[in-house]
């Protein structure tokens, strides 16, 4: 994606379902577990990089030995970092006992990282500062093992306000005002209460300590998660050990947020994402299953798994930026998907270029653009088979002319590169434009002069930014007639509050233009309109009902606001168009998206239909802040 966007985040849960001697005799090393987990958060490291995290539970460990260990790093590397200590964790412990080495019980009493449950989690930062306290896992600690509770998530609220208000109410103090608090606290009171609930039922009957090993058999983590979800308002997938071995992965009621999972006789394990599993285990991909919406898979303290609905769930509106963006292609059926997304390109291309594909070369920005790319070449392809039947059908009388039907290929060439990744920031404001536009490179000499129309490909135009300051300058140089960039995503004209960093209107290069439009056709009332509605809406507490900020781009078709994003992104100096080619810019549509990505209906960032309430305060409230020029999240 040209204009990079983030996201929260990646997970992963791993819990063997053996016990631990069984796989150093099988694998000869006690890192075997070490080992699938780092694959599995290296695999899924395009889903974080600002930090990584990860927390081990032992199972049946005497009193008095450490049962939780945990190590995150914000370093520039955070996932070799976690790793590379506990690495050097083991190599220290083994150095003057090698002969303990393939000992469970010893390894398990005298080091740590040597537990059966397994939790990881990667990192992209929406909020908050790139600290290690902001780091996932969460640990709630206490001395009752089936208290402590460690989590970590893909997840944003958009309830924090509510949901800390309650967490008062039931008498606690939290010690931030921070989604990743709230949702720990919150479940963590409710398993506080459950290990009440099943003490008062059972005390008398047994005495300590065997009343312990009776709370760890009956606590009811599915009533755990009813009672602590109900008023969630929000998109996740959150990850939970207890102290005393028992864990889940619980997904929001509309599955906007991934996670799946694959289990054999040794391994219960679920991350964002199919392809991690796959590889870490070689999985079939007909064996790795999604987590229903509203359910759990719980897995207990024996490793006994199944799922559980914990809360209602609601029409299914999984992120279908997922499908376009964030997760690997390497997904059978994601590589189909954005495959389908540029091959459902190819009428509106055609018609920019006036059909006229022999002067026309067609390249993308590297490099997640690149599998839609292939399905757009198809789409071309199967434009000129039509042509060539039609053209043989109508009878061609000379030889030449036929030779020339059949052999005719759309031009395809590889014209953006991404270079060094210079250090922008340490320039001064004058030459930063220059230091960016070099970022990219480009081929040469392959584009004829002021003939040829460049057709690019791009994941999503979302803030336009990298367009103007870097790529169509780059491009420009070519010397083309025109250039195109083309859009595998449909306009993004409304924030995301369900993981994505994309919470202020104002980044939006969609959103910039319809302000223009409204205001070249006099209708700047319609932003007094809707900016009195918000804010009403807001102050009385009914911010939730509906999304005023729509009305804004009723006025406009689909066209007229690509045309006016073409303007806005082309290149300008002293007010001057700094440009010589003519651009345009194409979006996919909502209904192709929906053609090419069926099973993955979330498009409120695209359309202002948010899966839950929360989300339209969220976008009303965006709007509110934007005019009152506050710099601010919604949520």
């Amino acid at each position: 994606m040209s204009d990079a966007i983030k996201h929260e985040c990646g997970i992963v849960l791993l819990r063997l379902r053996k016990p631990y001697q069984y796989y150093i005799d099988k694998y000869g090393t006690p890192l075997y577990a070490v080992n699938k987990l780092m694959l599995l958060m290296e695999k899924q490291v395009n889903r974080g990089q600002d930090g990584a995290g990860v927390a081990n539970i032992k199972l049946d460990v005497p009193p008095g030995h450490r049962y939780i260990s945990r190590y995150r790093s914000v370093d520039h590397q955070p996932v070799a970092d976690v790793f590379g200590k506990i690495n050097k964790k083991f190599a220290k412990a083994l150095k003057k006992n090698k002969e303990n080495a393939r000992d469970a019980k010893w390894l398990q009493e005298n080091v740590a990282f040597t537990g059966e449950v397994w939790m990881g989690h990667l990192r992209y930062g929406t909020h908050g500062a790139n600290e290690i306290e902001n780091c996932h896992p969460m640990l709630r600690q206490s001395n009752w093992r089936s208290r402590n509770l460690v989590m970590a998530g893909n997840f944003n609220m958009t309830n924090v306000d509510q949901l800390f208000d309650k967490l008062v109410s039931l008498g606690q103090h939290p010690k931030d005002f921070v989604d990743t608090v709230t949702v720990m606290e919150k479940i963590g009171h409710f398993l506080d209460e459950e290990n009440q609930r099943v003490f008062d039922r059972f005390k008398g009957i047994y005495e300590n300590p065997d009343l312990s090993d009776i709370i760890e058999d009956n606590i009811d983590i599915q009533r755990v998660l009813h009672r602590s979800c109900r008023d969630f308002d929000g998109g996740y997938a959150m990850v939970g050990m207890t102290g005393y071995g028992a864990s889940f992965v619980a997904r929001d009621p509309a599955g906007i947020r991934p996670a799946y999972y694959y289990a054999d006789d040794e391994v219960v394990v679920v991350a964002s994402e199919k392809p991690a599993i796959k590889t870490a285990f070689n999985a079939d991909y007909s064996q790795i299953q999604e987590i229903k919406p509203g359910h759990a898979l719980i897995v207990d303290k024996y490793g006994e798994y199944d799922e559980y609905q914990f809360i209602e769930p609601i029409e299914k509106r999984s992120c279908s930026f997922e499908r376009i963006y964030f997760s690997r292609a390497t997904d059978p059926d994601i590589y189909n998907e954005r495959k389908m997304l540029g091959r459902l390109l190819v009428p509106q291309i055609l018609e920019e270029v006036n059909y006229d594909l022999e002067n026309t070369v067609f390249s993308y920005i590297p490099n997640t653009a690149e599998t839609a790319f292939f399905g757009m070449v198809e789409g071309l392809e199967d434009y000129l088979f039509k042509q060539r039947k039609k053209a043989i059908m109508d009878g061609i009388l000379f030889e030449k002319d036929l030779e020339r039907v059949l052999s005719f290929r759309p031009r395809i060439e590889k014209l953006v590169s991404k270079d060094v990744k210079l250090r922008t920031f340490i320039t001064d404001d004058t030459h930063r434009d220059e230091m960016v536009a070099n970022v990219y490179d480009t081929t040469y000499e392959v584009v004829r002069k002021g003939v040829d129309t460049l057709v690019v490909l791009d994941d999503s135009i979302v803030r336009g930014t990298t367009l103007e300051k870097s790529i169509l300058r780059m491009l420009d140089r070519l010397e083309p007639k025109k250039i195109v960039i083309v859009s595998s995503a449909p306009q993004i004209r409304f924030p995301d509050c369900y993981g994505i960093d994309m919470s202020k209107v104002k980044d939006f290069v969609a959103f910039r233009a319809v302000l223009q439009l409204l205001n070249e056709r006099g209708l700047n009332n319609i932003v007094d309109e809707v900016y009195g509605q918000a804010v009403a809406a807001v102050e009385t507490g009914n911010a939730t009902a509906e999304n005023y900020v729509k009305a804004l781009f009723e006025p406009f078709t689909h066209d007229e606001i690509s045309r006016k994003v073409a303007d806005i992104i082309t290149p300008r100096r002293n007010d001057q168009v700094d440009l010589k080619a003519e651009v345009a810019v194409i979006y996919q549509t909502v209904e192709n998206l929906h053609k090419a990505c069926p099973n993955h209906s979330g498009d409120w960032y695209f359309t202002g239909n948010y899966p839950t309430p929360g989300g339209n305060k969220v976008v009303n409230k965006s709007f509110v802040n934007f005019m009152e020029g506050k710099v601010v999240r919604a949520y």
